[in-house]
């Protein structure tokens, strides 16, 4: 899946499938729900051989099979498989690798539908699922028991920015025979989980893999014999597949996601610095601030990059920041993020007002919170435009 002689900048600009006949320069874009056999032995064949060709694009095309391959590369993988979002990558993570039974920890700090989907739906089938608040391995450590199949974290954290350490976490989880998963949404290129130990990476390709908020995607990569033997039969049968339209437009992102992370991280480190200025801020995080509470880890593990997401705790409580938000004029409103164009949001009244209040408070979640996906504008626009809204 992966040449070792090219970097993977350049593997995200030039792996794929190769070109059909046409010669074509940009990938071609495979819109066919079914492929057709040579005859009744070669349908055959091709059915018994479980991802040896294409058959039916709910578990196979073209297109898919160049973003996967991209994205593999990217995180330095045996393997990626493609889902229709980041949360059909969870359910898939979680179906493929879990049974009644088993026993799942998952930071507590995670994506309000991951806390959901994991606390909320896989107990009603015998998974027992528990959240670790805080990032401190020896919490884990003290959870894992004989039953424990698998380790979520996600680093940063959405939206409190709480970093794990994770060669920590895969060697608590390999001590269980267990598997860590990581959902490297925030800082992908710069942070790569499989170096570290990780075994299987997580991504919503509706972030910055795609960079433009136009569709939604999921990925999974990791090793070859997990991925193969134990979530693609899920994905094969289930049917949370990306389209070929989302994996091409997905694709053609990551043909510049290096030059966006970098250019993300250096915005937000601006407006970090700026807003760490201001007397109605109590705390501004952004993990490149020395100020951050795991500063020197999360460098380490981003290889110097800070991510475009900027939490602010304005002085005050919802009213305060909801009239800071409404007074915003670059910034859209809206839950998504790793846009270009930059976002804002209120977490604790929308991607986590399903999440128990003691717990949101726990996490830091709190209502004078104010998550900023800095974009792709001019940092001196954007600085311009928080600091007339706090007046």
């Amino acid at each position: 899946m992966k040449n070792d002689k090219r970097k993977p900048a350049t593997e995200l600009v030039r792996a794929g499938v190769g070109a059909t006949p046409f010669r074509e320069h940009s990938e071609a874009l495979f819109l066919t729900s079914s492929f057709t056999f040579a005859s009744a032995e070669d349908a055959a064949e091709k059915f018994a051989q479980p991802m040896a060709d294409y058959v039916y694009s709910r578990f196979s095309n073209p297109t898919v099979t160049t973003l996967a391959r991209k994205v593999a590369a990217l995180e330095e993988a045996e393997l990626a498989l493609a889902t229709a979002s980041g949360m059909s990558a969870i359910l898939s993570l979680v179906m493929g690798l879990c049974k009644a039974g088993d026993h799942v920890l998952c930071g507590a700090s995670a994506f309000g539908a991951t806390l959901q989907l994991l606390g909320g739906v896989f107990p009603k089938f015998g998974v027992d699922v528990e959240l670790i608040p805080g990032a401190e391995p020896e919490e884990w450590r003290r959870a894992a028991r004989a039953e424990t199949v698998l380790l979520l974290a996600e680093s940063p954290s959405n939206p409190a920015l709480e970093i794990a350490d994770i060669a920590a976490l895969a060697e608590i989880a390999h001590s269980r025979g267990a598997l860590l998963a990581v959902d490297n949404c925030f800082c992908p290129f710069g942070q790569k989980p499989l170096t570290l130990g990780a075994d299987i990476v997580v991504h919503s390709a509706t972030k910055y893999l795609d960079g433009q908020g136009r569709v939604l995607g999921g990925i999974i990569a990791g090793g070859e014999e997990v991925l193969r033997d134990r979530i693609y039969p899920f994905l094969r049968c289930g049917g949370p597949a990306m389209s070929p339209f989302n994996a091409w437009v997905v694709g053609k992102g990551l043909e510049t996601l290096p030059l966006r992370i970098r250019a993300h991280s250096d915005a937000a480190m601006q407006v970090a610095e700026a807003m760490q200025k201001c007397e109605k801020m109590e705390s501004v995080l952004h993990t490149a601030l020395p100020s951050h509470p795991r500063h020197a880890l999360a460098m380490r593990q981003q290889n110097g990059l800070g991510g475009g997401i900027v939490s602010l705790y304005l002085r005050g409580g919802r009213k305060e920041a909801w009239e800071f938000i409404n007074a915003l004029r670059l910034f859209s409103v809206t839950a998504n993020f790793g846009d270009a164009k930059s976002t804002v949001s209120h977490p604790a009244t929308t991607t986590h007002s399903k999440v128990e209040e003691s717990l949101r408070a726990k996490l830091g979640i709190s209502e004078n919170l104010v998550r900023l996906s800095v974009g792709l504008e001019s940092p001196e626009d954007l600085i311009g435009d928080l600091c007339g809204a706090l007046g």
